[in-house]
């Protein structure tokens, strides 16, 4: 038996230190998982429970190690964000995970960006619909290398950091999330058969806002690594 149409391409991410490629099946991400965030979007950083949105797949853009990757302004927005964010990659399935095992599920992880159309984003949460217009554009989740966790551990405390044109935009410690990422594995798996090739956004720190192209946006997490943009 025979495609009918050539086989779409697999969005798969490199692994630091080997040629290996760990493909990708889902991507989840997390939204207003920093206080400080949640109250710059005009929301209550209280601690209810995590909500989730997906990006397909193929919105993932590769940025391998020490490059700097072109990365597409997207039509119909005049307000284009840079959201930094901590990637998990999943290395195992599970269902209804608790959260003291959550972590043995992780295969590593990597540095990240939700980039966000945010005047679309803004006109759906007003007329109450989904965000995909603003969240889903093409290479709008740019990530680096990934690292493994059992090359560098599970970081719970570091900084994540991103700057435009070398001035800091967003600058926070991942100890801030309201939710751990073992907290955000355990609920996702409430709710989905997590598996293999998994991959979770967990939540961008406060200091979000515009990019124009021309710009170049590096983004770094401590202990994890670092990615470079250049927007247009």
């Amino acid at each position: 038996m025979l495609s009918v149409i050539p086989n779409p391409p697999r969005t798969a991410l490199p692994i630091h230190g080997t040629q290996d490629l760990f493909p990708v099946r889902r991507v989840y991400c997390v939204g207003r998982n920093y206080a400080a965030h949640a109250r710059e979007m005009g929301a209550d950083p209280t601690r209810e429970p995590p909500f989730f949105f997906m990006k397909p797949a193929d919105a993932l853009q590769v940025v391998p190690a020490g490059e700097t990757v072109a990365h597409p302004y997207p039509p119909k927005t005049a307000n284009y964000h840079h959201e930094i964010e901590l990637v998990v990659a999943l290395g195992q399935s599970g269902r209804d995970i608790p959260v003291a095992r959550a972590l043995e599920h992780v295969y590593g992880y990597a540095v990240g960006l939700d980039m966000t159309r945010r005047d679309l984003q803004d006109e759906a949460k007003a007329l109450r619909r989904p965000w995909e217009l603003g969240k889903s554009a093409d290479a709008s989740g740019p990530v680096g290398v990934l690292q493994p966790a059992s090359a560098i551990g599970h970081p719970e405390r570091g900084t994540i950091a991103l700057t435009v044109d070398g001035a800091v935009r967003q600058k926070a410690d991942l100890s801030d999330m309201i939710w751990s990422v073992a907290e955000q594995i355990a609920y996702l798996s409430a709710y989905f058969a997590l598996e293999p090739g998994d991959v979770i956004f967990a939540g961008t720190p406060e200091g979000v806002g515009a990019v124009a192209r021309g710009q170049t946006l590096v983004g770094s997490i401590e202990g994890v690594g670092e990615i470079r943009l250049a927007v247009g």
